[in-house]
């Protein structure tokens, strides 16, 4: 059975592991173990946090396979980006170039750097081992954040944003970061990268350019990466775009990856859950549901083949409901897969 639960102080060597695995380009899990130890203490701080309002808050949330205890995937949330350090993206858009007396009108695409989604909800770290890619693994990872985020909304803004991995080679070359260094900076693409996710952005305010880039003077192989996605991550762009989420010009600063965006009151997975009161006891298989506690330290969330009645009511074997940490009475919420 997959478990999806808060992080904790023994997941430490399996997250060490995934920030191997993850590859050039996973900004928020560098490879390292100083400040892999310190997302967990802040993450097991922030569940244990009473809070009314999001603020530097950071949940990071471990998928677990409860027969071999194997943590096989991770995904978080960022309660308010920016608020404490500056949270920078380019965002696209056009100028018009114009003139009546020499009938001459010409649109240009422009890169303005900016911070406009400072104090918004961000999805982050959202990684799945090679082997576990497959049934509905990925929804349980990715989807479950909604649920958690919908049952504790005073923790979390209205707009939700998730920033998508940028198109990059496999030794880490970004065609967009290659020509803004050849312009601008003196470092390569993973050295960038990995500066920011161990939180030294300095350099972005210091070096990077201050005006519109014109988008027709980058090389062609940058121009064609603006707003597109790694392979390894059109799975999840192609689940956010399903549950409402829309790419509105805001991309990367580094690789171009878009940054896609949703209400939280918009979200497919918010809309379409209820909630029901559980009962033990013998559950038939039926179509897959994804079930979820209304606990924070203690949430859990799982998918689970279940018959779904027509009362208020959901029946779970005694088995799932210890993994899920309810007892009869309790409440959960549910959303079909």
């Amino acid at each position: 059975m997959m478990i999806l639960r808060p992080i904790q102080e023994s997941d430490y060597p399996a997250l060490l592991n995934i920030a191997h695995e993850s590859g050039h380009g996973f900004t928020s899990l560098p490879v390292n173990e100083e400040l892999l130890q310190k997302k967990i203490a802040r993450s097991v701080a922030s569940f244990g946090k009473q809070a009314d309002k999001p603020f530097d808050e950071g949940y990071l949330f471990v998928l677990e396979d409860t027969e071999t205890g194997e943590v096989v995937g991770t995904s978080g949330i960022e309660a308010a980006v920016g608020l404490d350090d500056a949270f920078y993206h380019y965002h696209l858009s056009k100028v018009i170039h114009s003139s009546r007396t020499l009938n001459v009108y010409k649109a240009v695409d422009i890169l303005t750097l900016c911070n406009d989604y400072t104090g918004a909800t961000e999805l982050c770290t959202l990684f799945l081992k090679d082997g576990y890619r497959k049934g509905s693994n990925g929804k349980l990872l990715s989807r479950s954040r909604f649920m958690f985020i919908n049952q504790h909304r005073a923790r979390f803004a209205e707009t939700v944003i998730a920033e998508m991995r940028g198109v990059s080679n496999e030794q880490g070359e970004s065609p967009f970061w290659q020509w803004l260094e050849e312009h601008f900076f003196s470092m390569d693409f993973p050295t960038a990268d990995y500066l920011t996710g161990i939180g030294q952005k300095v350099f972005i305010a210091e070096l990077m350019p201050k005006y519109p880039i014109y988008v027709n003077l980058l090389s062609e192989e940058a121009q064609a990466v603006i707003g597109e996605v790694h392979d390894n991550t059109r799975p999840a762009i192609e689940l956010l775009k399903s549950e409402g989420f829309t790419f509105n010009g805001y991309v990367d600063i580094f690789d171009a990856g878009p940054t896609v965006e949703a209400k939280v009151s918009n979200i497919r997975t918010v809309c379409n859950s209820e909630k029901r009161t559980v009962k033990i006891g013998d559950s038939q298989g039926g179509f897959p549901v994804m079930v979820a506690n209304d606990k924070l330290v203690d949430y859990r969330a799982a998918v689970i083949e279940l018959t779904l009645s027509d009362d208020n009511e959901i029946t779970l074997a005694p088995h799932v409901a210890a993994a899920l940490k309810v007892e009869e009475g309790d409440q959960v919420s549910l959303v079909k897969i």
